[in-house]
């Protein structure tokens, strides 16, 4: 009945070849006079998502997270994790070859400090690095006399025997109706932003789509196209994009506004570039130090800093907007069938965490929209819902019986990304359950109803969704909130909600409201919409001020929901929310799912 298409739940990991892996990765540093590796989990444009190519931090270590970096020497070797894969990477790796650590308590670049021999030349991959990444390195270790030395070649890469070819993706117009602006206004607007700098390479694949209005499919879960572009003060941008990615139509379309040439051309580009002493700009978070240092060599000035694509690309026009809305509502009925079907069956024991997890995706799919996932779907039960970035395979497969049950899933349509999660009890909650699911709920809510000033950052909101948790004791590791893309990818800067979310929020951005609780071993708790920058209305307000709309639709779990734990303002919330649910998606959905829906969203 039902079946996944765009998700596999294959043990990915490959943790049993991890030691034979790093031996070999030894013996050919050694060749190379090398006494060591930095091994980030990253390709070329420092992407989420990365090639099935690029997976090299996979490939040698077995962990399988999204983010990751390992640092290997001749006589010990170690990864580095955020809180969300503390957990994960000790089950993923060779505790014997590998030792974890958690990155917010010691960063890569201070271990090598301390580990690395006085002197050691250590080996890096200017393609899968940035110049402030290898320029932190370089900083903590210059007091032992450390080198860092790029390479020409990634000796990961002449080891890994079946390493997948590059992707070769098909490249879309991305239609107008869908994007609300021309590529040659947004041009105008980056042209704008170079100043008295000669060009800005974009290395950002998200960045690149949403300028020049094209998708792509050369990473799963994100419609992006793996290339570069070079954008001068004047005259045409040249798009660097393998030629088999395109056919006649889309080649004709994009050759009327930019020049398309060989990504292999890239680097002669910028070599003549550099001998005519031009500034470039360099985007920060994603240019490769190869490039950055190719234009330096030549004699050119680089200069690091933001994409100027980054804010635009952020705020959302009236085009997105109204997708992202459209989208949200399609997804929501999709959810809603899914939610009121687990409600039926999950009792009968028959469930797994796959079997969940497929049928949520082929929900989405009778809609008949469905692109793709926006990322693989978190179906996690009891101890594994704790996991916060939990990935569900053959191997760890559990049988859903009573207790908690979270899933965190969105997905990709033409018109707008998702990401909602909703956590769900089977049987009946317990009062400790009640108790931390609604504080959660009510960070939840704070956000939601938050009314700031402009200029406020997410850094400023953060602690709205942690109070209650706070008042009990308890917090998470995460942060509440991530900025989302149009059609392109779920997790999108600069806007965050987080204690290191120093962009002011705006009119027009899109954000994740996900406040969790995670209880190692029993249970874990996340309530996630997304919601948009908008301006609010305040009678005799002496500023201009900022609210959220919340855009995701679907029943929170009242089952869950202990209401003397709740002020009255935040119980009209959840009610009128509920309500507004009910309202939009009762004539999307079958009678049999109308019915439980307006159980699961009346008042309390």
């Amino acid at each position: 009945m039902f079946e996944a298409k765009f998700q596999s739940f294959a043990d990915a990991s490959s943790s049993h070849d991890s030691a034979t892996r790093i031996a070999a990765l030894r013996e050919e540093l050694a060749r190379q006079n090398l006494d060591g590796f930095l091994v980030p989990r990253a390709d070329a444009h420092q992407n989420e998502y990365v090639p099935k190519s690029a997976e090299r931090l996979a490939w040698l270590t077995g962990f399988t997270g999204s983010a990751g970096f390992a640092v290997v020497l001749a006589q010990e070797a170690a990864i580095f994790v955020d809180g969300r894969y503390v957990i994960q990477v000790r089950q993923e790796i060779d505790g014997k070859i590998l030792t974890p650590i958690d990155i917010s308590e010691t960063a890569p670049s201070k271990w090598l400090a301390e580990h690395a021999r006085e002197g050691a030349r250590i080996g890096y991959d200017p393609w899968v690095h940035t110049s402030g990444q290898i320029e932190r390195f370089a900083k903590a270790v210059e007091g032992k006399k450390i080198a860092l030395v790029p390479l020409d070649a990634n000796p990961i890469d002449a080891l890994w025997a079946d390493r997948p070819s590059e992707p070769m993706g098909p490249v879309a117009i991305h239609p107008a109706r869908y994007a609300g602006e021309t590529a040659a206004s947004k041009i105008k607007k980056l042209r704008e932003a170079l100043k008295d700098a000669d060009a800005t390479l974009m290395s950002d694949p998200h960045a690149i789509c949403w300028a020049f209005n094209i998708r792509g499919a050369d990473v799963a879960h994100t419609p992006i196209v793996l290339a570069f572009a070079l954008l001068p003060k004047e005259g045409a941008p040249t798009l660097y994009l393998d030629d088999a990615k395109l056919d006649a139509k889309t080649r004709a379309a994009l050759e009327k506004f930019l020049t398309l040439r060989a990504p292999a051309e890239l680097i002669g580009d910028l070599t003549e570039a550099g001998k005519r002493g031009e500034t470039v700009m360099f985007d920060a978070a994603t240019a490769p130090v190869k490039l950055v240092e190719t234009l330096r060599a030549a004699g050119g000035k680089p200069r690091v800093a933001e994409d100027p694509a980054a804010l635009p690309k952020a705020i959302k026009n009236k085009a997105e907007l109204a997708g992202a809305r459209e989208a949200h509502i399609r997804d929501g009925a999709a959810l809603t069938r899914f939610l009121a079907w687990f409600a039926e069956a999950a009792p009968k024991g028959a469930l797994t965490e796959i079997t969940a997890a497929e049928a949520a995706e082929t929900f989405r799919r009778e809609s008949g929209d469905l692109r793709d996932i926006s990322f693989p779907t978190i179906s996690a039960f009891g101890e594994h819902a704790a996991i916060p970035h939990y990935r569900v395979t053959e191997k760890s497969n559990l049988k859903i019986g009573k207790g908690v049950y979270l899933i965190d899933s969105g997905a990709q349509y033409i018109d707008g990304t998702t990401d909602v999660t909703r956590t769900v009890v089977v049987g009946r909650a317990s009062k400790q359950l009640k108790d931390h699911f609604t504080r959660v709920l009510k960070g939840h809510i704070a956000i939601a109803r938050a009314v700031f000033p402009k200029g406020v950052t997410g850094a400023q909101l953060d602690a709205f969704a942690r109070r209650y948790l706070w008042e009990a004791g308890l917090d998470f590791d995460h942060g509440v909130g991530h900025g989302v893309g149009s059609y392109l990818s779920v997790h999108e800067g600069p806007q965050r909600i987080s204690k290191m979310g120093a962009t002011p929020l705006q009119r027009g951005m899109i954000l994740s409201n996900e406040p969790g609780y995670y209880r190692a071993g029993e249970y874990g708790i996340r309530l996630e919409n997304l919601i948009i920058v908008e301006k609010r209305e305040i009678a005799g307000a002496e500023r201009e001020m900022h609210g959220f709309e919340s855009i995701t639709l679907a029943p929170f779990d009242l089952n869950c929901v202990e209401p003397k734990l709740m002020n009255a303002e935040e119980i009209a919330w959840l009610n009128a929310y509920h309500a507004h649910v009910r309202k939009t998606l009762s004539p999307l959905v079958d009678a049999k799912t109308r019915k439980w829906l307006r159980e699961a969203t009346q008042a309390i």
